[in-house]
């Protein structure tokens, strides 16, 4: 009888591990390609990621930098202050009213021929609104000033 419960306590173990462990490797494999990381424009120049990685860009878009291409595309520059690299727009959706130069902004896409092609822009959404990662970004540079000062 105790040869039984014991044979029995284990396959309830085993199987719990396995379970666990099958359970941990879908949760990685589903979640591979929604963890976007965050690049700042000196990171990206100094090692550029594969063309096929999905990332986020985010900094100061430059003065003067944007140049529409028609529709709902269009062109401009991010920088950081140390580095900057031309991102060209090649999402579905107008550019959005609160996108503009010398402000900071978050673009998602692929780093392709020395070239961000963004597909999605996170522009602020109130005067003093800048995203966390663009303020530490330009901390960093020594470019960022504090809009309350």
């Amino acid at each position: 009888m105790k040869s039984l419960k014991k044979r029995r306590r284990i396959q309830v173990l085993v199987a719990a591990a396995v379970s666990l462990t099958v359970a941990t490797g879908l949760i990685g494999y589903s979640l591979r390609d929604g963890i976007n990381l965050y690049r700042s424009p000196t990171q990206l120049s100094e090692v550029a990621p594969p063309e096929d990685e999905y990332f986020q860009l985010g900094g100061l878009v430059k003065e003067g930098s944007i140049t529409d291409r028609g529709g709902v595309e269009f062109d401009f520059v991010i920088t950081d202050g140390a580095a900057e690299i031309p991102v060209s727009y090649v999402g579905r959706d107008p550019r959005p009213d609160l996108f503009t130069e010398g402000q900071g902004t978050i673009a998602k896409g692929y780093y392709r021929g020395g070239r961000f092609e963004a597909v999605d822009l996170l522009a602020k959404h109130d005067e003093t609104y800048m995203p966390r990662e663009v303020v530490d970004t330009l901390k960093e540079t020594g470019v960022y000033q504090d809009p309350n000062s």
